[in-house]
């Protein structure tokens, strides 16, 4: 015979506050009267989610009581599932147009079942980007778990924050005039099916849910930086802090609202702290610069080289030593003769081969021969024969001639 959604209901363990817990199952009651849950409800069989993405800040809302999957209660009470939660969050994270999340939590609490798994991404996700939580009307019991799972949790002053704990509601029908049911369970596992009539029945109950209890603490005192062992007295024992009071009691971080978070948020991954490594064109000249923003450069990444310090007394004392050089290697070709060649060479600042070529020059025109100019030096044949025929030939040679007597000189 298959179970109502009343006696599915009825047996499973839920996060969930008591009031939010008894409409609930009241629902669950109404089996197979999905109009008149409806109107009772006030919302539309189609509600889906709507996660919205305001300046780089995506805001994904839990409203209602949360279940594991998407299902006939998510249907007929607004509410969400973790499965559907999970797959919202993971897009944002995943999204690079998103920059920041927002949790926007609004919820009583609801099944037991996904939702370590849910706040487990949450908390995995830290340091991806960052992941808050705002609660402006209710984080209770399972909303309260995912939430303390993000980097923050901010607050409504008129917040209600807390309800850590597990409740198991067994109940049930009875059965109709005329009818009974039977259970047989094996022999090898008398504890399948606990006798809530006995005591033992209840205590093995009651053990389930403590260690399922025992969880919900261990992991909120992590996500929260608490000592475990001062979770359940700090949060009031399974009961409720409002405001102000949950942020004095390590529930939440500070008050703040909704707008104020998104704001927030929106400014510092627009302006973030630490910039991006980006690779950078340096220019030296005009010309360069010009050449580089023509190439599509983005003048953002354009830096002017700087300018390089010169050691002026460095460079006056080189130049005067080469040029006393120069003046030194032409006066060594000087030859009685050529005093006006030695002369317009110095003033010219002519180097010492260009005047060694003049000076052979003046002397071919003058009838001097390259033997007679080799006989005053010794002999520096080029390394490599010259080319151009005997004209160029002998031209070498009495250049050779006469820097090699500048040499030996």
């Amino acid at each position: 015979m298959p179970r109502t959604a009343f006696e599915l209901a009825a047996s499973r363990p839920w996060l969930m506050t008591g009031d939010a817990l008894d409409s609930l199952m009241a629902v669950a009651n109404r089996q197979g009267d999905i109009q008149a849950l409806e109107a009772r409800l006030g919302r539309s069989l189609d509600n889906t989610r709507n996660v919205s993405v305001r300046d780089g800040v995506a805001v994904i809302p839990v409203t209602g009581p949360i279940f594991r999957y998407a299902n006939l209660f998510t249907e007929i009470s607004g509410a969400t599932s973790t499965q559907v939660l999970a797959t919202d969050i993971q897009t944002a994270l995943d999204d690079p147009q998103v920059r920041a999340i927002v949790i926007n939590a609004d919820s009583p609490g609801g099944e037991a079942t996904g939702i370590n798994e849910l706040a487990e991404m949450i908390y995995q996700a830290r340091g991806i980007k960052p992941i808050k939580a705002y609660v402006g009307g209710q984080a209770a019991s399972a909303m309260y778990w995912i939430a303390s799972a993000a980097d923050e949790v901010i607050v409504d002053d008129t917040a209600q924050l807390g309800s850590v704990g597990v409740v198991l509601s067994l109940l049930k029908r009875e059965d109709r005039p005329g009818e009974k049911s039977y259970e047989i369970v094996s022999s090898n596992a008398p504890n399948k099916r606990p006798d809530l009539e006995t005591e033992a029945g209840r205590a093995q109950l009651q053990t389930r849910t403590d260690e399922l209890a025992d969880v919900f603490l261990d992991k909120v005192a992590r996500n929260r930086s608490i000592p475990c062992e001062e979770v359940n007295d700090r949060f009031r024992q399974g009961g409720i802090a409002t405001g102000a009071i949950a942020v004095e009691a390590g529930m939440a971080d500070r008050l703040g609202s909704l707008e104020g978070l998104i704001a927030e948020l929106a400014g510092s991954v627009s302006t973030p702290s630490t910039k991006r490594s980006v690779m950078m064109t340096t220019v030296k000249t005009t010309a360069e610069l010009q050449a580089a923003i023509e190439a599509g450069t983005d003048p953002k990444t354009i830096q002017i080289a700087a300018t390089e310090t010169v050691d002026t007394e460095k460079v006056r004392a080189e130049a005067a030593e080469a040029e006393r050089q120069r003046c030194i290697g032409i006066q060594s070709l000087a030859a009685p003769g050529f005093e006006q060649e030695v002369a317009a060479a110095l003033a010219n600042g002519d180097s010492v081969e260009a005047t060694g070529l003049t000076l052979f020059k003046a002397a071919q025109d003058r009838g001097i021969s390259l033997t007679g100019m080799q006989q005053d030096s010794t002999e520096a044949p080029p390394a490599t024969p010259p080319k151009g025929g005997k004209e160029a030939e002998d031209e070498q040679q009495a250049v050779s001639a006469i820097s090699r007597r500048w040499q030996t000189k």
